[in-house]
């Protein structure tokens, strides 16, 4: 990494420890010279309540761009008119950097001539940055791997500059602004009128709910507001709490306007299938699809790694094994929802075929060779694994790509050499 980024060691301990959480821009090569940072302010918001929370509409749309995102009912009208929500489904989850493995899955899956028109996407903090580009199929798949293997650190944030979190996400919005255009909202509203569904879900932090947004119907509505929101909604569902600011959403609740605070989907789940009553009834209702392909930005075995004896080394490292603690737990209800209404839930995750490391958040060595990996399995069609074989697939070789561009150090040593020592 280099610039501006490169300040604090102990905030960076953080960064470097929780790098699997960060959610990735969407990038583009080429950022200007000439980049002015907005001051960061924060203002004391007016108060609302719980009732006003619920019934609240974000400012100068419909409710049905939006849904509570664990109310069933809500969930099932919204895939009532969706022609093609019988189609199969495409499931992105979190995972920084991570995204790299969706991203190349999803170009060697085209390449292979076997992706499907998925009726519905999902996507959670990175897999909301990459669900807009895999919703408009193949086209989006040289941009996805623009984003995912051409970027640094100091292209998603810069450390301090807010009283809400360790870092400033002014870069990363400036990315989301130059790829989320009105050509791409176009796109996606053709997509949407064949039936098809883009949702992507956020965590409203005053309600302690995740908030699906219907980006289709919102990317159909048009003009500067829809776009505006668009990128908002795609920068919180990356906004991790506490490391990325969250964004500040107008609403309105009856004739007051409010401001909602939303971050990160992946503080109330890794990756968005249903709501969890239905994921979790003795009985659950079946989803529309009789296929879910899921695609899982983590490695979920532990990994060792010295942990530094600060508060920031003991918290970053308690995350990482939070986070892969809370996938293994939604990946067992997912597999008992989808056993008990026959769905055929296929899972694609970075497994032990992929031996690459990295201790440097957004590492573009370990992204490449991330990408490169998911693009092998998706044209090889051994990416995704099913009931049949719970076991995982072992048709490809284990990539080991160590050496002098091969895996960092671990521990006070990687710290120091990204402190420039």
């Amino acid at each position: 990494m280099s610039g501006s980024s490169i300040r604090r060691p102990r905030t960076r301990t953080l960064l470097l420890l929780c790098a699997p959480v960060l959610g990735l821009g969407l990038m583009q090569p080429g950022l200007s010279a000439e980049r002015t940072r907005a001051s960061a302010k924060t203002s004391d918001r007016i108060a609302f309540t719980a009732d006003e929370a619920l019934a609240a509409r974000p400012g100068g749309f419909s409710a049905g761009v939006r849904i509570p995102g664990d109310d069933p009912a809500a969930f099932t009208r919204l895939l009532a008119g969706a022609a093609a929500a019988s189609e199969p489904w495409l499931v992105l989850s979190g995972g920084g950097e991570n995204g790299a493995f969706a991203a190349g899955l999803l170009k060697g899956w085209s390449a292979a001539g076997t992706r499907p028109a998925f009726g519905v996407i999902t996507g959670v903090s990175t897999g909301a940055m990459i669900a807009p580009f895999a919703f408009i199929g193949a086209a989006g798949d040289e941009t996805l791997q623009r984003n995912y293997t051409a970027i640094s650190a100091a292209d998603v944030f810069e450390f301090g500059g807010t009283t809400e979190a360790l870092t400033d996400t002014w870069p990363l919005k400036q990315r989301i602004e130059r790829a989320v255009t009105p050509a791409l909202l176009a796109a996606i509203a053709a997509e949407h009128a064949k039936g098809r569904r883009l949702l992507v879900a956020t965590t409203a932090l005053d309600a302690e709910r995740p908030i699906l947004w219907d980006m289709g119907a919102l990317a159909s509505l048009g003009g500067p507001k829809a776009l505006a929101l668009f990128r908002d909604i795609v920068l919180a569902s990356s906004a991790v709490p506490g490391v990325f600011p969250p964004v500040m959403i107008e609403a309105t609740a009856g004739a007051r306007t409010i401001r909602e605070m939303h971050a990160d989907g992946g503080a109330t789940a890794p990756y968005y299938l249903a709501p969890e009553a239905m994921l979790l009834a003795a009985r659950p209702a079946a989803l529309p699809t009789h296929r879910v392909y899921l695609v899982v930005n983590q490695a979920l075995s532990p990994q060792f790694q010295m942990a530094t004896r600060t508060t920031l080394g003991i918290l970053g490292r308690s995350l990482s094994a939070a986070i892969k603690a809370q996938t293994r737990v939604a990946l067992a209800v997912g597999r008992r929802f989808a056993k008990a209404t026959d769905l055929d839930l296929r899972i694609a995750e970075i497994d032990g075929r992929f031996t690459r490391t990295t201790t440097a958040p957004f590492d573009q060595d370990y992204m490449k060779a991330l990408f490169a990996h998911g693009e092998a399995l998706g044209r090889a069609g051994t990416a995704f694994t099913g009931p049949e074989d719970p076991a995982g697939g072992t048709d490809l070789p284990a990539v080991s790509l160590t050496g002098a561009a091969g895996a960092r150090a671990t521990g006070e040593g990687a710290v120091e050499t990204l402190a420039g020592r």
